[in-house]
């Protein structure tokens, strides 16, 4: 290894900074291209999944168009119209073609465009994910902290079968008890739907969050009832969501709370709550970070279970439905939607990974 070839030292760093600082610089497009080269063949994988699927499904989309009673020549017709007569190279690179410019087709029950649906129903679900998941990371990292703080004491047992009900009962099941319970016989909260009947479209805001769009348009009954329509199945979203944050942050923490340098702080005198949230704690977030993003990730696909029992108009019961009368433009298009947002969700964590762990910059 030559001179030039052998690692800097920290004596070569504080001798010539502006000199590292510049190589540091010059690393960075190479970082930045490296990025973008994945997200890229992320995303064309991705498409190329998304086509399979679309292909493989037992349903033909020609039938879902025409019915059952068209003609052999109208079916052709069809056939010849969707480019299902063409090789299937050249229908993929059509495919991905019509995804470059924005094109996702025409849904087959609504007779709109597949992106203009997506984007109406989004905003429902967006809403109760977000609350399902505020719940959910509040509950479970403190409940998670608590338990590992409690090794085998009567708090982390209990925490731990308060989490393991969460993630054990069916998620349909709890969502019925619920409506039983609290809307049914105690009248605590709203029923189905994301709002009452009686305020069905009397505000339509720009962001599509009722909440947010309600406020802004000053209609304070909107917003309460709103609030308690999404109240329940955000909270049944977050208890499940916890269970699993819960049992990673205990598991987290047990590891750091076991370390050496916990050890030296109690024997330095410090509080038993200070070691825990402003030592151990702090060396978990990076990995929090990612359970967090990744269990917002599957809430956003759509809650297709609670969307169901509590006939939230978001995407889970979009996809659902098209999915039941082979709307396979529809379908392949959630898909797609879904890859997307896991891949923009791991991005973000990496940012977040800079942000809390100063080692990775």
């Amino acid at each position: 290894m030559t001179a030039q070839d052998a690692p800097e030292t920290a004596s070569d760093i504080s001798a010539n900074p502006t000199g590292h600082r510049q190589r540091r610089l010059r690393l960075r497009p190479g970082r930045i291209l490296g990025q973008v080269i994945s997200i890229a063949v992320t995303l064309f994988g991705l498409l190329l999944l998304t086509f399979v699927i679309g292909r493989m499904m037992p349903v033909d989309p020609v039938r879902a168009i025409v019915g059952e009673d068209a003609s052999p020549d109208t079916y052709m017709q069809v056939y010849r119209q969707l480019g299902l007569d063409r090789p299937l190279w050249e229908q993929f690179l059509i495919y991905v073609g019509d995804v470059l410019r924005g094109d996702f087709g025409t849904s087959i029950r609504t007779g709109r465009p597949v992106i203009e649906d997506i984007l109406a129903v989004m905003p429902a679900t967006i809403e109760l994910a977000t609350f399902a998941i505020l719940i959910g990371a509040g509950l479970g990292i403190t409940l998670g902290v608590v338990a590992a703080a409690n090794k085998d004491r009567w708090p982390d047992h209990l925490i731990r079968i308060v989490s393991l009900l969460g993630h054990s009962m069916p998620i349909f099941w709890t969502g019925m008890i619920g409506l039983i319970l609290f809307y049914a016989v105690l009248g605590w909260v709203g029923g189905s739907g994301r709002v009452s009947d009686f305020y069905l479209g009397l505000v339509e805001g720009p962001t599509g969050l009722l909440l947010i769009d309600s406020l802004l348009a000053g209609e304070m009954e909107v917003f309460r009832s709103a609030l308690r329509h999404l109240v329940l199945p955000a909270s049944i979203l977050g208890y499940a969501s916890a269970a699993y944050i819960t049992r990673m942050t205990r598991s987290f923490m047990l590891d750091q709370l076991n370390q050496e340098y916990i050890t030296t702080a109690r024997v330095k005198g410090l509080s038993r709550s200070r070691t825990i949230w402003g030592h151990a704690f702090v060396n978990i977030r990076v990995q929090l970070v990612t359970i967090v993003a990744l269990t917002y990730g599957g809430l956003l696909e759509g809650a297709v279970l609670i969307e169901t029992v509590f006939a939230w108009p978001g995407f889970g019961q979009y996809l659902t439905n098209n999915l039941m009368i082979g709307d396979m433009s529809a379908v392949m298009t959630c898909v797609l939607l879904v890859g997307v947002i896991f891949i923009t969700l791991n991005l973000l964590s990496d940012v977040l990974y800079r942000v809390f762990d100063p080692r990775t910059r």
